[in-house]
């Protein structure tokens, strides 16, 4: 299912995907005569990619309660359904958010023992990545569900990641037992508890220290702290955008500095980090960025494939049992 860009993008993703991974299949839901044209011109025959048709798009301003309503045959919906009936192992949308979330739930229903949906996406820090939920899937949460998404939280960054046993954090206004809310304090004693590597509070200035895998916090705080990221990060370019073409000696400046500006660029470069994970869904779904260009759409398409391989969702529905026992 195509964002901003349109379907031209998502057949060309798929097709390096199908040369990237030799042992998976894919599915392409939309308009069976537009997506025909573009596989026989990008694609050509491949016996491992088929489409399947679906009449109806759900629009960016389209409301979920009427996305679920009244567009049942949408691409959307359609690839959610196949994933439910299990004929697709995952579904990787670039669509409507809201409207990605709402029908997700209401067709795969939720991971028993798991309240709440989250938003997790994985973020550059010092010496590698971290990964981050709620990214805005709820505006508030309580301190058990804080510590059903650190549950989550844990199990995608161990498989993403391929560590043992990845350190979880709860972001915080301190880190001192004392500081916070009765919900943040209530979720750290549940992790101090746990079997989970509980790494303690961790403050905004610190997200990106390396200090910790996966940060947990609510959807509210989750959503202003990313948006926060991004306009630092436009900030941040305008300022050494404008330095470096000040004047003659400021651009001979910029043509030296090309190499390591170039690296910071492929370093901090947002189409790496594309595909948030829709995790506590009895099910795998991915959302891409809207405006993902080819190369952004196949980096979400490589995480559900490693998420399939893993199964993600019974690690979770195993970790929770015996967290409860």
């Amino acid at each position: 299912m195509s964002g901003d860009l349109g379907a031209d993008v998502v057949v060309r993703a798929a097709a390096a995907s199908l040369e990237k991974h030799t042992d998976v299949d894919l599915i392409l839901v939309g308009d069976k005569d537009e997506l025909s044209g573009l596989v026989t011109r990008i694609i050509g025959d491949d016996a491992r990619l088929r489409i399947e048709h679906a009449t109806q798009v759900v629009s960016m301003s389209d409301a979920p309660r009427d996305a679920i309503r009244h567009k049942k045959d949408s691409s959307m919906r359609v690839a959610i359904d196949l994933v439910k009936s299990g004929d697709a192992a995952a579904c990787v949308s670039a669509g409507n958010t809201g409207a990605l979330m709402a029908t997700a739930k209401f067709v795969l229903k939720m991971l028993p023992g798991i309240e709440r949906p989250a938003i997790l996406a994985e973020l550059p820090a010092i010496g590698g990545s971290l990964y981050m939920l709620d990214l805005g899937a709820n505006t508030l949460g309580t301190a058990e569900q804080l510590f059903q998404f650190a549950v989550m939280g844990s199990i995608v960054a161990s498989d993403l990641m391929d560590i043992e046993s990845p350190r979880v954090a709860l972001l915080n206004i301190g880190a001192e037992d004392t500081k916070g809310h009765d919900t943040v304090k209530d979720a750290a004693s549940l992790l101090s508890a746990s079997s989970l590597n509980y790494a303690g509070f961790i403050e905004g200035s610190e997200l990106f220290s390396g200090k910790t895998d996966v940060v947990v916090t609510d959807g509210f705080t989750g959503n202003v702290a990313l948006k926060t990221m991004e306009g630092t990060v436009g900030l941040v370019r305008h300022y050494v955008k404008r330095g470096f073409t000040r004047n003659l000696m400021a651009k001979i400046q910029a043509i030296l500095a090309g190499p390591v500006l170039r690296r910071i660029a492929l370093d901090t470069d947002p189409r790496n980090y594309n595909g948030a994970t829709l995790v506590g869904l009895n099910g795998i779904v991915i959302k891409s960025h809207g405006s993902a260009d080819s190369y952004a759409f196949q980096q979400a398409i490589d995480t559900a494939v490693v998420e399939v391989q893993n199964g993600v969702q019974q690690q979770i529905g195993n970790l929770l049992q015996r967290e409860a026992a």
